[in-house]
């Protein structure tokens, strides 16, 4: 079967079977290979990625439920040879480590600061609740959101 949606604002078309994972579509048919399988199971986290704005986990999606929708990746965050101000914060805190864990983490940091809540430490863990990482004890990657959110404010202190 036939699939369209938008991948990261580009609109893609794929011939696969209705029940294939949108981590292997992302990963091998579209070579967006940012998105990492961790636990294949919807546990880890490490698949997220948005859909229509809300974090889903890429391996238990299958294709026929993103016909016509818009996928974000950790691809669509910064431009070309740009990172955006999330991916700067990782960077400058050392909140990547071994890097499985980071693009979905990044995707849940991005859809909590889109979603314009409070930036307390207790309100990101919840944020990034779905998202597990052995390599650090968050920290780091909540600082990292922190941040971001710091800036974010700051670039525009009236939001609408």
């Amino acid at each position: 079967m036939s699939f369209r949606f938008f991948v990261n604002g580009d609109p893609v078309e794929v011939e696969v079977p209705g029940m294939r994972r949108l981590l292997d579509v992302l990963r091998e048919d579209l070579a967006l290979t940012g998105t990492k399988e961790g636990c294949g199971e919807g546990e880890c986290g490490a698949c997220s990625v948005l859909l229509d704005g809300a974090v889903v986990d890429a391996c238990l999606v299958p294709i026929c439920q993103v016909d016509g929708t818009s996928i974000r990746t950790v691809e669509g965050l910064g431009a070309e040879n740009k990172l955006n101000d999330l991916q700067s914060a990782f960077l400058e805190t050392g909140g990547a480590q071994c890097g499985i864990c980071t693009p979905g983490m990044l995707m849940a940091a991005e859809a909590f600061l889109a979603s314009g809540g409070p930036s307390d430490e207790d309100s990101i863990r919840e944020a990034i609740a779905g998202n597990l990482c052995r390599c650090t004890g968050y920290r780091k990657i909540v600082e990292a959101i922190a941040q971001a959110a710091e800036q974010r404010r700051a670039a525009d202190p009236h939001p609408a």
